[in-house]
């Protein structure tokens, strides 16, 4: 791998990065995010930015994430109706999305694979066609989210212009995440309960064909990336959406075999999953996961109890909670970002929200918890009013 073209910069977010993911304190503490498009606009009409501005670069972030295309089917959107106000597409996932542009997510109104059969006798495109990281074209999970774009640039370059500047991470998404969009999560529930054994075994089909799929994304990156991210909701506010065992039979597996794959690259590895998943963190301990996101702070998930609970088994990368940002007060904000801070000690943490930055969040509110995590996150950490023992 030719490092020449990497700014010094890029370089010391990297060992910024990889020293806090190996629990060694760096300079100072990493921080990121995920940011909805509402945000960007918002935070460029508040702090009189230009159209161009977007917050990686305007305040030097540490780390970024890049989607190649996991559709099962690669092929381009069929558009079904479009108006100025909403789109109706079917994707690669053989399901209808409904974007209605002034609200930040689709919604999922059909889905083709509506039975189990017709799932157990889906068949999907090669995991390892070159479409999927060397052509531009349209891909569900980077088109069609808070935002709605076509025609994407190749995976590959997206990596290739990124690094100059920052670490970049790769990544895919796991069964659960597949699933979710192929069939929908009732049916996911619903054939959980009624053919448990038969629908495991699709979703150890399918957890396999993902790591197939993160293969050949680490084959196809050459050693151009710096870390991979695993995409996977299994819980909400106060569990798991199915039994902890049931996960551990069927969905863990893949997950594990992901991450094996790539330490064997040498790269550390970020699983991001919402909601309380106190139940299953061991595993990911003992599956050798570098780091847990968003640890959602609204669904119970504290950085702090766990540093305490885990030690530095495992580093988190989140859990600052989403709701007192969008609310604002200055106050609450500090007390929220510095008392996470307290989980950074020793290494270990990467400051971002607990999910994404959303519309509701103020681009000078944001501002501020920058400011705030590079004033105090600092090593050694001095927190003052809000330093806990850990």
């Amino acid at each position: 791998m030719d490092d020449g073209n990497r700014t010094d910069g890029a370089l010391e977010k990297l060992e910024r990065m990889n020293k806090a993911l190996r629990h060694e304190e760096p300079d100072r503490v990493p921080i990121s995010d995920f940011f909805w498009g509402g945000f960007i606009e918002r935070w460029r009409k508040e702090l009189n930015l230009p159209e161009s501005a977007e917050p990686y670069s305007y305040y030097d972030l540490d780390w970024i994430v890049t989607v190649p295309n996991m559709d099962p089917h690669i092929r381009p959107f069929e558009i079904v109706r479009e108006s100025p106000e909403e789109v109706v597409v079917k994707t690669g996932f053989a399901t209808a999305l409904r974007k209605r542009f002034s609200i930040p997510m689709p919604e999922q109104i059909g889905w083709d694979t509506d039975t189990i059969d017709k799932l157990e006798a889906l068949t999907f495109d090669d995991p390892r066609d070159p479409r999927r990281f060397f052509s531009g074209g349209d891909n569900q999970i980077a088109g069609v989210g808070d935002g709605f774009a076509r025609n994407l640039p190749p995976w590959i370059d997206s990596v290739k212009s990124l690094r100059k500047n920052f670490p970049v991470y790769g990544s895919m998404i796991e069964a659960s995440e597949c699933l979710t969009r192929l069939i929908g999560q009732m049916s996911l529930f619903q054939w959980i309960g009624e053919y448990p054994e038969r629908f495991g075994e699709q979703v150890l089909r399918i957890g396999e064909f993902y790591v197939e799929c993160a293969k050949a994304a680490l084959e196809a990156a050459e050693g151009l990336l710096d870390g991979f991210v695993i995409w996977g909701d299994v819980a909400y506010k106060t569990g798991m959406f199915f039994s902890p065992d049931y996960w551990r039979k069927y969905f863990k597996p893949c997950v594990a075999e992901i991450i094996c794959c790539c330490h064997e690259h040498g790269l550390p590895v970020i699983y991001h999953g919402c909601g309380n998943v106190k139940s299953i963190l061991p595993d990911f301990i003992a599956m050798g996961l570098d780091a847990y996101n968003p640890l959602e702070a609204k669904a119970g998930m504290d950085a702090v109890e766990l540093r305490r609970q885990y030690g530095h088994k495992l580093a988190f990368c989140g859990n600052s909670n989403i709701t007192v940002w969008e609310e604002g007060d200055p106050q609450k904000v500090q007390r929220e970002v510095l008392r996470k801070l307290n989980a950074a000690k020793g290494g270990g943490m990467i400051v971002q929200s607990d999910h994404s930055v959303t519309s509701e969040v103020s681009g000078t509110t944001y501002d501020g918890i920058v400011k705030l995590v590079r004033e105090y996150g600092k090593y050694p950490l001095q927190l003052g009013e809000f330093d806990e023992p850990i």
